[in-house]
């Protein structure tokens, strides 16, 4: 057997177990399904969130970034890191103490305005796109690198 079918054998196998985690772990209602069912102690959904954080966008696009440009350009490293600490620390505690799940339900709530929830919608849809992109094109780059295609394949 070449590499390039073991590769694809593991890649495939780990989708599928992954594929099976989610089909036995189906969650009954939507309060299950966010923090499982707030079950998980605080700090280990803060080292969850972290790990997430830490992702192949943070890595890969921020040391590539430094890289290519130089120093100049690590305010965005700067701007990426307190953007998650001023999300962990002034945020997210507020999510679970209002017992809402999505930020644009607790904006919407907190200033009881329909307005200030689509704003909030607004500006995690773009962020969210902002960050899919890097994180896809990171996962692009190392699929393509394992499974000896190109980028955009990968």
């Amino acid at each position: 057997m070449d590499q390039f079918a073991i590769n694809l054998l593991f890649v495939g196998a780990s989708f599928a177990l992954h594929i099976g985690i989610a089909m036995w772990a189906r969650a009954g209602a939507t309060s299950e399904f966010y923090a499982a069912g707030r079950g998980v102690h605080p700090v280990t959904n803060g080292m969850a969130t972290a790990a997430d954080w830490m992702s192949a966008a943070s890595f890969i696009s921020m040391a590539s970034l430094i890289a290519f440009t130089g120093y100049d350009n690590s305010t965005f490293l700067m701007g990426w890191t307190g953007g998650y600490v001023l999300l962990a620390l002034l945020l997210a505690p507020y999510l679970r103490k209002f017992g809402k799940f999505t930020v644009s339900e607790f904006i919407g709530d907190r200033f009881y305005s329909p307005t200030a929830r689509l704003v909030a919608v607004v500006c995690l849809i773009v962020a969210s796109t902002t960050y899919v992109i890097g994180q896809m094109t990171s996962v692009g780059v190392a699929f393509g690198r394992v499974l000896d295609v190109s980028n955009t394949t990968g």
